[in-house]
């Protein structure tokens, strides 16, 4: 298994609409400002959030519960940024639909310029023959509240290419979260 480089993820890109939308190179400025980086980067590629967010609120004493999920522990949220309370989290999704290839196994980890702020950005890997939005998990692990931006960078996809195809891929064993779309609250 090796990790694939800027050029692969190019390729496979454009080649095989691994990632939609798709940025070839590293973007730092948007119509003449700065953004937090996204896009192909040496080793991976940078994702970015869309302005759709799922934001924790207790106001309904809702049990989190990954098998018998309570969606009223939610508010959405449309908005270029979101606002995540002191010790709380929120969900999101990627701008960028993925379809992974049936070799190729991701690892997603949260950019340096979140994590500096407290903000840790949590994404299970992505098996092969995996396809959709990504749902971002974002916790504020600080005592403040914190800012995500919408439509900037993230987190980081990093691919692996495995030298044979697996033998059972996400998709033959019919993934519950196969072909997701918008954020994807838990399913049992």
């Amino acid at each position: 298994m090796s990790v694939k480089s800027d050029k692969w993820i190019r390729q496979m890109a454009q080649e095989y609409g691994m990632i939609e939308p798709f940025e070839p190179y590293q973007t730092r400025r948007l119509n003449n400002l700065s953004v937090i980086s996204y896009g192909t980067s040496s080793y991976g590629y940078d994702v970015r959030c869309s302005d759709e967010f799922k934001i924790f609120t207790n106001i309904n004493s809702a049990i989190v519960d990954p098998k018998n999920f309570d969606a009223s522990g939610f508010v959405d949220v449309r908005s270029e940024v979101c606002i995540i309370p002191p010790n709380s989290f929120a969900l999101a999704r990627t701008v960028e639909y993925f379809r992974i290839p049936r070799n190729v196994l991701t690892i997603c980890l949260g950019k340096s310029t979140y994590a500096r702020c407290g903000i840790i950005v949590n994404v299970t890997p992505l098996e092969p023959e995996w396809e959709g939005h990504v749902t971002l998990e974002f916790s504020n692990t600080s005592p403040l509240p914190a800012k995500i931006y919408a439509y900037e960078g993230v987190a980081q996809v990093i691919f692996f290419e495995s030298n044979e195809p697996c033998e059972i891929s996400y998709q033959d064993r019919d993934g519950k979260y196969q072909g997701q779309t918008g954020v994807t609250l838990p399913k049992a």
